[in-house]
């Protein structure tokens, strides 16, 4: 009867945990979103105003995003494999900050390339961690609701850290932006420590229920053969390149053509920008929460690789103040559909084979790709020929997604709605 009564106990304790969990994880969300990328977007009219040109500015940026896309992957199978995954937010959340900081030390194109390496290193690790925190709080059957809850609340923190950036940048300087980011970070270390570590069960948080085996080998080196032997996540992932290497300049770029064109404020025009997509994605990533688990990925990943077309028509169509608000609507529309999607669906194709973040990273590392080139194509592309041709081009990047991803729509629809395609090998 004692017995009974402690295991009843014990199962209660559990369950207030993981509540508690999943509301630490909200507010690692909210807050981690102005600390993640460092100063983000503001980073492009912030270097301008100190005469840097676009070209160089985009060289920068794709600096970082190859460094992050590089060690995305080893960053995933590391998160499967410890059990301090709160720890990692804490550490990269810190250096996150202390990279933007050097910017405002020097703006020498080394001391700004360190900052963006160093920047995309951390929060390379970071979105991993976050991802397995959730999967092992949740478990596989509650982590496309909880995911989408998460994104909702990360979609809600970006847009209210631009809209402050953007109020402090106008009335303090570019500076004071930087030290919100700083606040921010703080916010979010104290919101992951907040998170009950019993609550996080760590075999869950790879992939692996309880009463699955192990597979043995390496993290790293399995997660890599998951991806290869798994045609659904290849056709994701290239599917996602293709759309990165047209999106990942978009925002930063818009922002500089408009401000160059002597129509916006830099800090204001950039903080609504950002503000405008983010309202968009809180809507959309709750929206997606709920088609994905009544329809599946595959409608959903669909809508969003075709906004981005009409977006870029619009982008080089309209360099105005107003075009902010269709052009960065679509943006919250294709960004915040995805943020939901992507991360359920690897979890989805990656059940039960225990590399589940190792997937995670191996798919962004592939999308890297494509977002890291981005800023750098785009950026010489509007030197060389205008801000308008390259909108133009950029936009047509994401034909290729849907291309992929209407061509093999009778592999991927089962794939998306959780179905195991028989002719398919097992992912691990």
């Amino acid at each position: 009867m004692a017995t009974i009564a402690a295991a009843g106990e014990d199962e209660r304790g559990r369950n207030a945990d993981a509540a508690r969990g999943k509301r630490a994880l909200q507010a690692l969300n909210f807050f981690m979103a102005d600390m993640q990328a460092g100063i983000g977007p503001f980073l492009g009219v912030f270097l301008q105003q100190r005469g840097w040109a676009t070209g160089p500015i985009g060289t920068v940026m794709t600096a970082g995003g190859v460094a992050g896309m590089l060690v995305t992957a080893p960053a995933g199978a590391f998160i499967d494999h410890t059990t301090k995954k709160r720890m990692v937010v804490v550490v990269t959340g810190i250096c996150t900050v202390a990279a933007s900081f050097l910017i405002l030390l020097s703006q020498s194109i080394w001391v700004v390339t360190v900052s963006q390496v160093a920047t995309a290193i951390a929060g390379a690790a970071i979105g991993p961690a976050v991802a397995g925190m959730t999967l092992g709080i949740v478990r596989q059957k509650g982590f496309n609701a909880q995911n989408g809850r998460n994104q909702a609340w990360n979609h809600a923190g970006n847009m209210v850290g631009a809209g402050l950036s953007g109020w402090l940048g106008w009335t303090f300087g570019m500076p004071a932006i930087f030290y919100l980011a700083a606040v921010f970070g703080a916010l979010a270390v104290t919101s992951v420590l907040l998170i009950p570590e019993r609550a996080i069960d760590h075999q869950a948080a790879r992939g692996l229920e309880k009463g699955d085996g192990d597979a043995t080998g390496s993290g790293q080196a399995e997660g890599f053969r998951v991806l290869l032997r798994n045609k659904p996540m290849l056709i994701l992932a290239a599917s996602l390149a293709f759309f990165h290497l047209g999106n990942g300049a978009m925002l930063p770029l818009y922002g500089l053509a408009v401000v160059g064109a002597g129509k916006g404020n830099p800090a204001l025009f950039t903080a609504t920008t950002v503000v405008v997509a983010q309202a968009v994605m809180v809507i959309t990533s709750l929206i997606a929460m709920r088609v994905a688990a009544g329809k599946g990925y595959w409608l959903i990943m669909l809508i969003s690789f075709a906004a981005l077309p009409v977006r870029g028509l619009i982008a080089g169509s309209v360099i105005e103040h107003w075009g902010v608000w269709p052009v960065q609507v679509l943006d919250g529309i294709g960004a915040g559909l995805q943020s939901v999607a992507v991360p359920g669906l690897v979890a989805c194709l990656l059940n039960g084979t225990g590399r589940v973040n190792v997937g995670q990273g191996a798919v962004m590392t592939v999308q890297g790709l494509g977002a890291s080139l981005s800023p750098a194509i785009g950026g010489w592309l509007a030197q060389l020929l205008g801000y308008r041709v390259a909108f133009f081009i950029l936009g047509g990047f994401a034909l290729g997604s849907l291309a992929l991803w209407l061509g093999f729509a009778t592999t991927l629809r089962p794939a998306c709605a959780g179905v195991r395609n028989d002719t398919q090998p097992p992912a691990a």
